[in-house]
């Protein structure tokens, strides 16, 4: 412990601070006392973070997964205020050093200490999975060496089992020598077996007083953990077996954690066959790895490399020592490492950074620009949580909080009309030919489209039209349905109906594909509940184009050709957080009715988008998948770690597919292998309906234009200064 610095609060949350324990990029520990005297270890988070709600989600969650745990070999969480102005959390303070700290100073552990680090592990990450959590980040730094046991510390990446979305900040998914191969890969798809994973790389930290997988390079560590063979050299023969079956590549094939806990018991108690405490060092015994080629064998001893072996040694020392100081606060950023099996060409970082020649177009006058979609206005304001923005050129015509829509200039953000105070939270419809077409709600029944001068603002004409279904835009003009569900309806730009078409006895949604009107029917009382009727709507008629299987998904068209993805399983899953998996893209041909079915090489889940003939697949926790729409090859899959992405908008300047996240950090990737080129910060204030409403991205001309809560703002194509 430290003495506090000059800065240091004295007290917070009712606890005396007595000095500090660490400090790391974004907070610090202290000890702390209660007034009855207990010792708390106060983590504290500093104040610019603390002014981050995507940081304060996350800290949050963190101190929900803790509580969530309760066992001897962790330390159980007394107090906590997320929301205070500077947030902080209290633990059991447990007196000790972590285990890098022990091995650095004492060397490795003997066969009966290492026994019973093992077993108490094994009995933590126990109680972890009881719990419904993944730990992800078990690592010596992680894990206090005390008198009763060891306790594992520091749930701030922790995940909910059941695969739960947490936030994530900057990029803290892990710590590479301790990370499991399938973390590597996707670090959001990760099982209890993850757990395993780095249980093994830390016993044989503990054993030999480096990890299996060790790298002078973060990079080439994750590619170790991802494809390399482990380096054992050293490690006790009692405690092989076990080791190697936790480091398997196969999640399924590690052991349980009741299985790993019943062969440490059958461990010998006698030091006899452990690795000497003392008078053999890490080094000695275990052979040099050559750092520049991650699948080399190891070097046999005695032989020479181009590496001082002092050198090395010291090096890990002292990265050793810089991840035991940070991993006390659990508030670093981690370094992110992303090994994707798929997509190997996209781990050379400085090969994925270098936009097109080509230089991009901006509207005349561009900066970048932030400002709100709220509106202070009297009155109830309706709420559909799906604000968002539309371009037309240089035009740009948002929805938001107590307006109906507003003309933003997408140069400089300001503001150049605002028509309406109901309802709240919409987008609008789109626009075309000089009219913005958007919604209006006079009262609870009824609804109404309004078009709505681009250039003034001013209200052109309004009609009413069905409270539950959604206007479309097509090439002839406006498609709606009639308040009484009785037929289709479509206008022209002036407001005069061109025709109208009836409705089936049927759940139907009207939709245009490629331009052309459709109507899209199930039978029965509930939508999804039986086969998709893809039916072509004009004057007078509705005729069946094509049958489709129960939740069949439109996507738009491709070569003339309406095309849909196929669910693998259509069963109605009532579940938080569940994605339908998808198999096969299906085209329809209009002329002959024919549906062909593109299988895909596997199952993909998460919200699909069609963009210049590729399907863009975007699970919640980060994971971009790019298929093609004419054949159902995977082109490429990128684990990005950003939660909650848009759907994605793609420049052909820069050959890039961007994406926005509720807190208004974006993300570029390339589209044409998926590597990540650049991402930005959240936004310092994104307003307050990050959580409820839909992050959204576009681009007018080349300038990017996202939505995230109730603000919008534009930034460089270019990425980040």
């Amino acid at each position: 412990m430290t003495p506090l610095s000059t800065g240091d609060p004295e007290t917070i949350g009712g606890y005396a601070l007595l000095g500090r324990l660490g400090a790391g990029g974004m907070g610090v520990v202290y000890l702390g006392v209660s007034p009855s005297g207990r010792r708390v270890a106060v983590k504290v988070v500093r104040g610019p973070y603390a002014q981050e709600e995507e940081f304060r989600t996350r800290f949050r969650q963190e101190i929900e997964a803790a509580r969530r745990v309760s066992g001897a070999f962790t330390a159980p969480v007394v107090d906590a205020d997320p929301d205070a102005e500077q947030p902080w959390m209290a633990t059991l303070y447990v007196p000790g050093l972590n285990l890098a700290e022990v091995v650095q100073k004492d060397g490795p552990l003997s066969l009966r200490e290492l026994r019973a680090l093992g077993l108490g592990l094994t009995e933590a990450l126990r109680d972890i999975r009881r719990a419904g959590l993944v730990h992800r980040d078990l690592k010596p730094g992680n894990v206090l060496m005390t008198e009763d046991g060891p306790r594992v510390i520091d749930f701030g990446i922790s995940r909910a089992s059941d695969h739960q979305s947490l936030t994530t900040t900057g990029r803290m998914i892990g710590t590479p020598p301790f990370m499991s191969p399938e973390q590597v890969a996707s670090p959001r798809d990760v099982t209890p077996a993850s757990d395993v994973f780095s249980l093994g790389s830390l016993l044989v930290f503990a054993a030999v007083g480096t990890g299996p997988f060790d790298a002078d390079s973060p990079y080439i560590t994750g590619y170790q953990v991802v494809f390399g063979t482990p380096d054992l050299g050293g490690v006790p023969e009692a405690l092989l077996g076990i080791v190697e079956r936790c480091l398997d590549k196969d999640p399924a094939a590690r052991p349980e954690l009741t299985d790993i806990h019943r062969m440490l018991q059958a461990l010998p108690e006698s030091d006899a066959t452990g690795s000497p405490r003392t008078g053999q060092s890490a080094q000695s015994a275990k052979p040099p790895r050559d750092p520049a080629t991650p699948n080399a064998a190891p070097t046999p001893a005695g032989a020479t490399t181009g590496i001082g072996t002092g050198g090395r040694r010291r090096a890990r020392t002292l990265l050793t020592g810089l991840g035991a100081v940070l991993a006390v606060t659990g508030l670093c950023i981690g370094v992110g490492v992303f090994v994707s099996r798929s997509d190997t060409a996209t781990t050379t970082a400085t090969a994925t950074t270098r936009a097109t020649t080509q230089a991009a177009a901006l509207p005349a006058g561009w900066r970048p620009w932030q400002t709100p979609l709220r509106y202070d206005v009297k009155g109830i304001p309706l709420d559909y949580n799906g604000p968002g923005c539309v371009a037309e050129g240089s035009a740009l015509f948002c929805g938001g909080t107590g307006f109906t829509a507003a003309r933003i200039d997408a140069a400089s953000g300001r503001t150049r009309w605002r028509t309406g105070t109901r309802p709240q939270g919409a987008q609008p419809i789109g626009v075309r030919d000089g009219l913005v077409y958007v919604y209006e709600d006079p009262d609870d029944s009824t609804r109404r489209v309004v078009a709505v001068d681009a250039t003034t603002g001013q209200r052109r004409w309004q009609r009413d039209i069905n409270k539950s279904q959604d206007a479309v835009l097509y090439d002839g003009g406006l498609l709606t349905m009639s308040p009484d569900y009785a037929s289709f309806v479509a206008y022209g730009p002036s407001g005069k109906e061109l025709w109208q078409a009836p409705s089936l006895d049927e759940y139907c949604t009207p939709a245009a594909l490629g331009g052309a009107p459709y109507a899209l029917c199930s039978k029965g009382d509930e939508p999804g509940q039986a086969p998709v009727e893809l039916m072509r709507l004009g004057p007078d008629s509705l005729a069946e184009t094509a049958t489709l299987p129960r939740k069949a998904e439109a996507l738009g068209v491709v070569g003339g050709q309406p095309l849909f993805l196929a669910p693998q399983t259509a069963k109605d899953v009532y579940e938080a957080g569940y994605e339908r998996p998808y198999n096969a893209l299906l085209r329809v041909s209009p002329a002959t009715r024919q549906v062909t079915r593109i299988p895909l090489a596997h199952a993909l889940t998460g919200a699909a988008t069609l963009v210049d003939g590729v399907v863009y697949f975007v699970r919640s926790d980060g994971t971009v998948t790019a298929v093609s729409a004419d054949s159902g090859r995977q082109l490429w899959q990128k684990a990005t770690d950003v939660e909650s992405l848009s759907a994605p908008a793609v420049s052909a300047t820069y050959k890039r597919v961007y994406f926005a996240n509720r807190f208004g950090r974006l993300l570029a990737l390339d589209s044409r292998t998926g590597a990540e080129v650049w991402r930005t910060s959240a936004l310092d204030d994104p307003g307050d309906k990050v959580q409820s409403y839909p992050p959204r991205v576009l681009l007018v001309k080349d300038a990017i234009v996202a939505t995230a809560g109730d603000t919008a703002f534009s930034r460089s194509p270019a990425g980040p200064t």
